[in-house]
């Protein structure tokens, strides 16, 4: 349509000038929404006509950009990598996964049978849990390194342990993306984790528990070598099947206020019901587990998580 040429904004008129090569004289102006141009040759440019007065508008990119983590609270074990890339192809950013070693045998309170309730949850947020922090444990690095071979997704790791300084070398050469750990067990030593975990090749995030002031982790976020995402947790740590916290939404609205470009996860109790509460308070990263993988159309639920978060971001 055009061949090569080259593109100009002009912010003042908001338009577009594209001068062709090939007609050296001739300007074209149009009021263009430009989604993306990978070259300057005809077949890559892809563009929407839109209303000049909504240029501004149009123009301004979210401060923070949704991550939306599927939580794997049932799946099959022998089709893990399968599943991961379900929930990818049906829009996930990441996969929030915990695996466990123990296997809840529930009673279903409308049957008498029971049934097993793999505790699996995902984005890949891998909970690894030595029997300390909580009572329970998980397969760790060995589930995170088979699952790399089989996907590209986001590892973010979160790690419920007494000693996450231990962790670090395994899970970087597992192929952890995220190395997420909590407060609570980090307070002397946190700047050399978060040192070892950007050596690692890691992206370092710090969590804390519903009793934990949110004051605690102003000093990792504002420190010389920062973490980079701060994990709320709405329920407490170790045990799937709670109930969302509201409460925990002041600690994620006085971390928005002050650091409006940080990463916000919420774990815990999230679904169509809750995620307005979480995204209206400046929660950006939302792990969902049941509420996703318990409905009929799941891609609409991870869409649904989406837009709300989107709905709620601030724009800059």
């Amino acid at each position: 349509m055009f061949g090569r040429s080259s593109c100009h904004w002009s912010s003042n008129r908001s338009v577009f000038t594209f001068q062709e090569k090939k007609k050296k004289q001739n300007q074209i102006r149009l009021s263009l929404s430009l989604c993306k141009i990978e070259t300057l040759s005809e077949s890559h440019f892809f563009f929407f006509l839109f209303n000049p007065q909504s240029v501004v508008r149009n123009s301004r990119k979210m401060v923070v950009s949704p991550k939306i983590a599927p939580s794997m609270l049932s799946s099959d074990f022998a089709n893990l990598a399968a599943e991961a890339k379900r929930m990818v192809d049906l829009g996930a950013d990441w996969l929030h996964m915990d695996i466990m070693l123990l296997i809840f045998v529930v009673m279903d309170l409308y049957d008498t049978e029971p049934f097993l309730v793999s505790y699996l949850l995902t984005s890949l947020l891998f909970h690894l849990q030595d029997g300390h922090f909580v009572p329970n444990l998980t397969i760790g690095a060995p589930v995170i390194e088979s699952l790399r071979k089989h996907t590209s997704a986001y590892l973010d790791c979160h790690l419920m342990v007494t000693n996450p300084m231990d962790y670090v070398e395994q899970m970087g050469k597992a192929g952890a993306s995220g190395f997420t750990f909590h407060v609570e067990v980090a307070k002397e030593n946190w700047q050399e984790l978060v040192r070892k975990v950007k050596s690692a090749g890691m992206r370092p995030g710090v969590a804390l528990k519903p009793g934990t002031p949110v004051e605690e982790v102003y000093p990792l976020v504002e420190g010389a070598t920062p973490v980079e995402m701060v994990l709320v947790m709405t329920v407490e740590p170790g045990f799937g099947g709670q109930k969302f916290m509201p409460n925990m939404m002041d600690k994620v609205r006085a971390l928005r206020q002050k650091y409006p470009t940080l990463d916000i996860e919420v774990d815990g109790g999230l679904g169509p019901s809750t995620i307005e509460a979480a995204a209206e308070a400046g929660a950006n990263c939302i792990v969902a587990g049941s509420s996703v993988f318990g409905a009929p159309e799941p891609g609409k639920v991870i869409s649904l998580l989406r837009t709300s978060v989107e709905k709620a971001q601030p724009t800059a």
